[in-house]
């Protein structure tokens, strides 16, 4: 499924995070430490090998909301760009925070001209924010962004599994509907 807005285009895949050869950047899920762990930071950490972890380390420790730029390694991709969403029910306002991590994401791309970028559903993994509610937020946030984008053409999300793909397929389509219906 995908979306057009003022020249961008919003399109939704299911695979893995580490295999989007065809984007300058992808998101890792980062923790605050930057450091390799499970989900996709510890699939991108893997992809990309060792250099990624020695450039983070001097970028680390970020904030929930924050984002970061580094190279890509050894991924197919020239850039990472690392966003730390909120744990879910300890970092708050839960929602404005996963909010700005999107937006910081983007905001790093855009500061690198980049035209291409693919997200995971951030903070929905360990960090234990509900699919639902996650997918209302990043596909709202990142719908409000597109216009504003000058570089960024286009906004993937890569979605770990059927449920996050129907999730998210789902929830792009409500929010296509009642922009149609608020015209």
């Amino acid at each position: 499924m995908e979306i057009t807005r003022a020249g961008v285009t919003l399109e939704l895949r299911q695979g893995d995070i580490a295999h989007q050869p065809d984007v300058d950047a992808v998101v890792n899920a980062a923790n605050a430490e930057l450091r390799t762990g499970g989900g996709v930071a510890g699939a991108i950490h893997r992809a990309a090998g060792p250099g990624l972890a020695e450039e983070c380390r001097p970028l680390a420790p970020i904030e929930p909301g924050e984002a970061v730029l580094t190279s890509g390694h050894n991924l197919p991709n020239p850039h990472v760009i690392h966003g730390l969403g909120p744990v879910y029910g300890r970092d708050e306002p839960s929602h404005a925070l996963l909010a700005a991590c999107y937006r910081n994401g983007l905001a790093r791309a855009e500061e690198a001209q980049l035209s291409s970028v693919a997200f995971p559903a951030i903070s929905t993994g360990a960090f234990g924010y509900p699919m639902e509610a996650a997918a209302a937020v990043a596909l709202q946030t990142v719908l409000e962004e597109m216009p504003m984008l000058e570089s960024v053409r286009t906004i993937r999300f890569v979605l770990f599994g059927d449920r996050a793909y129907e999730v998210h397929e789902q929830t792009l389509a409500e929010l296509k509907t009642k922009e149609i219906l608020n015209g």
